[in-house]
């Protein structure tokens, strides 16, 4: 079994967790893996054996499961190392809401039994595909939270004509406009009032940020559908940003937005649902009356 660790190595409360694990695989045959960054990390602190542990330089790896070791934002990133490898991730939350990242320290080692005894399931979460009009390159062009279009160095707001499936639906006055899928539901999307959707649901959320209409609100759509985004702004420029990874574009760059051809598989333990995390993490439907 080869097992691959990612983790904020800016939070070192990760070490607790990453002892954990050391401890739990040292009697196994189990290869475990660093990421570069970690690997190096672990080597300036101290105290770990590294001599068996192979280190992740790049994207050239495989691996049975990864370990996601921080916040959400954390989770992410190693989404994007993991892309289309289709190796399940777990994730550790060492960070503060964490939606993504559900096991917390107090139960990794339960997790890691129910790993090796195969008792979890797996879901399955949709991605987002950006392609620019005039070809302008994306450091990753996948999102699994969402894609944000935002105004870039001006107090103005900015116009996006968005089509749905070839059709114009909206022009857009607004800070910017979000594409989320239902993970990213619970993000960025909605901060600015966008619907909590199920991981489950075969949909796309469009919620505008700060919109000049109050009565435009966020729109739900199946996610076979394509979204084309035409955006004009006095800067002549806009900000794409993809799970928060960000480039200026210019305004003559259109960009078409699909679903993915693949997902991202989140190890999940049997006895946490997604309703569950609602009231534990946001406090969703809690009656304070009581």
């Amino acid at each position: 079994m080869r097992v691959a660790i990612f983790g904020n190595i800016y939070r070192p409360v990760i070490i607790n967790s990453i002892k954990v694990l050391f401890d739990f695989f040292s009697e196994k045959q189990v290869t475990l893996m660093l990421d570069r960054d970690l690997y190096d990390f672990l080597l300036q602190v101290g105290g770990y054996s590294l001599e068996n542990v192979e280190k992740i330089e790049n994207d050239d790896f495989k691996a049975d499961v990864a370990f996601s070791i921080g916040g959400d934002g954390t989770f992410l990133n190693t989404a994007a190392r993991i892309g289309e490898k289709g190796i399940p991730v777990i994730g550790v939350n060492t960070g503060r809401l964490g939606f993504l990242t559900d096991v917390s320290n107090d139960e990794i080692f339960d997790a890691l039994e129910a790993l090796m005894a195969g008792k979890y399931r797996i879901e399955e979460r949709t991605l987002l595909q950006v392609e620019t009009s005039d070809g302008t390159p994306l450091q990753y062009p996948y999102a699994l939270n969402e894609v944000s279009v935002l105004k870039q160095d001006s107090s103005s707001m900015i116009s996006i004509n968005a089509s749905v499936n070839g059709e114009l639906i909206h022009t857009y006055q607004a800070d910017g406009l979000l594409v989320s899928t239902p993970t990213g539901s619970t993000a960025y999307s909605m901060s600015v009032g966008g619907p909590i959707v199920v991981p489950q649901a075969q949909n796309f959320i469009l919620s505008p940020v700060a919109s000049h209409s109050l009565n435009v609100r966020p729109l739900i759509i199946p996610d076979n559908w394509s979204i084309d985004l035409e955006v004009h702004s006095r800067t002549h420029s806009y900000l794409v940003a993809l799970d928060g990874r960000s480039k200026v574009l210019e305004q003559t760059t259109q960009l078409h937005i699909t679903k993915a051809p693949f997902t991202i598989k989140v190890v999940k333990q049997l006895q946490h649902t997604f309703f569950d995390t609602l009231k534990k993490k946001l406090m969703w439907g809690i009656d304070k009356r009581n």
